[in-house]
């Protein structure tokens, strides 16, 4: 059976570039994935001058000598910058975020960290990327995943987790790891905020990031989810039932579909997002989506009159001090540590 020219019975519906930015579906709003290989960092935990000279410092992306400074002017990252509405999922795999918010949070999370913030309501924060170690490569590979609220959700108070490597739900198969983000695969079961839409697994939400050694196969079963999108970030020579997949490349697939993927001669690192649409008419602009334009313009407004004032911070563009281990620092002084160092820290 065909429509306009395409095999409807075709295991991948859609097959395009996925590089820096991934298009996504509802309830998914936007997704981004980074890879930079800085160098070793100087004294700041920042590039060296020499490298970074004539850039476009405040808005760099053009990743000459292999990264990019992003927003950042000294340390690589993104200053203040506002939230609300939806949630984030943050999972630096390689190298580390340094983390300050406008509830009054710090702290420092990689190496396999995840940050689920639920910016239900008006959030500030500032997320850099220093480079902690002055002998060798500071490498950074970082995932970011906007999931939208659905909007008995909007305007909730704002709720922010860190969940180390070390508790990241994690299911093994024949050549190929897959490390459980939102939802439940192969019976591990992650951590989900309640308000979130991925909490009732009806909606049956699943963030997944695989990793597959050279050959690997990964049979993926039918779900129940409408949509389900697949991003090979890292990876050549791979194939779905026979059909090649470029590396960097986002495929929506079938969900009703049973298929294998096979991976090519090199390891390769694949995510799996799906869910059912919230299916909820709303507005967005920059970075906040409500439910109402009315209810965004004034959201903006809020946004220019109070960041600056409500921050707590004396800078917008913080690192934490060289040395700092993974942590949490709250505002009312408590404390939250992974039980040690990961690899490659």
């Amino acid at each position: 059976m065909s429509f306009l020219g395409r095999n409807t019975d075709d295991v991948i519906l859609r097959d395009q570039l996925a590089d820096g930015h991934w298009d996504t579906e509802d309830p998914f709003l936007f997704a981004s994935h980074h890879h930079d290989d800085y160098p070793a960092g100087n004294a700041q935990q920042a590039p060296p001058f020499d490298q970074i000279n004539g850039r476009n410092l405040g808005r760099d992306y053009q990743r000459f000598y292999g990264f990019s400074m992003y927003n950042g002017k000294v340390v690589p990252g993104f200053p203040l910058h506002a939230h609300w509405g939806y949630e984030v999922i943050t999972v630096p795999t390689v190298g580390y975020v340094d983390h300050h918010d406008s509830l009054g949070n710090e702290g420092r999370f990689g190496f396999g960290d995840v940050q689920w913030l639920t910016a239900g309501s008006r959030y500030q924060h500032c997320e850099m990327y220093p480079l902690t170690f002055d002998d060798r490569p500071n490498p950074h590979t970082i995932t970011q995943i906007m999931l939208n609220l659905p909007l008995s959700a909007k305007n909730t108070p704002v709720k922010l987790r860190n969940i180390w490597a070390e508790d990241v739900p994690n299911a093994y198969g024949d050549g190929w790891r897959a490390a459980v983000y939102a939802g439940s695969y192969s019976s591990m079961t992650a951590f989900t905020p309640a308000v979130s839409w991925a909490a009732d697994p009806a909606h049956h939400v699943l963030i997944v990031r695989f990793t597959l050694e050279p050959g690997a196969e990964l049979p993926l079963v039918p779900t129940a989810a409408t949509h389900r999108n697949l991003y090979l970030v890292e990876g050549a020579g791979a194939s779905i039932d026979g059909r090649p997949v470029k590396n960097h490349s986002r495929l929506k697939v079938r969900p009703d579909a049973a298929f294998t993927f096979v991976n090519g001669d090199q390891t390769s690192e694949l995510w799996l997002l799906e869910g059912d649409p919230i299916g909820e008419k709303m507005s967005f602009f920059g970075p906040v989506v409500l439910g109402t334009d009315i209810e965004v313009r004034q959201a903006l407004q809020e946004i220019r009159d109070r960041e600056i004032a409500d921050w707590p911070w004396p800078y917008v563009n913080l690192a934490e001090p060289r040395g700092t281990p993974r942590g949490l620092r709250r505002a009312d002084g408590s404390e939250e540590h992974p039980a040690g160092k990961q690899p490659g820290e």
